[in-house]
């Protein structure tokens, strides 16, 4: 066996998926259909593969303690000049994907890391194109908006071919919470 690529994700349901990649697939981002349109928890990272049975122990144990939260998406943002990327902003939901990220990456878990920069959830439109093309994306989803209940997560493997594919899906395996309660939470599961 050898290493193999992983990443943990949120992925944006139909029909925003779809739309916001071919968005980013016109505006350029010739990596755009072969990422999945995503909210990441876990970042690139290579494992070993005889390591992936003890990866999806912990995501369920991660999953069974989270619980349905509501996402929404508004406007865009840039994390440009630091990294070159336009992304549709995570208004809400936001709080529980980071307390999602920091499970996942847990040290005592096995796919620990340290994160290059702070961690932020965005939804990726435009990555290492033209400036123009930036501004462009930046410009014309600067009124993007949507929603949808978040009702868990994924495991993907980059492909040989730089395609991301579902390895698993992982469903929350705590009841949804109404959103005024899930806003007012101040528990150990922040809305999610």
């Amino acid at each position: 066996m050898g290493t193999v690529t992983i990443g943990v994700s949120i992925a944006v349901p139909e029909p925003h998926g779809s739309q916001l990649q071919e968005l980013r697939a016109g505006f350029g981002d010739a990596a755009a259909h072969g990422i999945p349109t995503h909210v990441t928890l876990l970042p690139p990272t290579e494992v070993d593969e005889a390591a992936l049975p003890a990866i999806e122990t912990h995501l369920a144990e991660v999953a069974a303690a989270g619980r349905p939260f509501p996402m929404r998406l508004s406007g865009t943002g840039t994390f440009r000049p630091l990294s070159p990327v336009v992304y549709v902003r995570v208004v809400e939901g936001a709080e529980a994907c980071t307390w999602l990220q920091k499970q996942v990456r847990d040290a005592s878990g096995p796919v620990a890391r340290e994160l290059q920069f702070p961690y932020h959830p965005h939804v990726t439109v435009a990555h290492g194109i033209d400036e123009a093309a930036m501004d462009r994306a930046f410009e014309e989803l600067a009124d993007y908006e949507a929603e949808w209940p978040c009702t868990g997560f994924a495991l993907y493997e980059q492909g040989a071919d730089g395609v991301w594919r579902t390895l698993r899906e992982f469903r929350f395996g705590r009841p949804v919470v109404p959103p005024q309660a899930a806003r007012g939470h101040r528990g150990t599961l922040p809305a999610c």
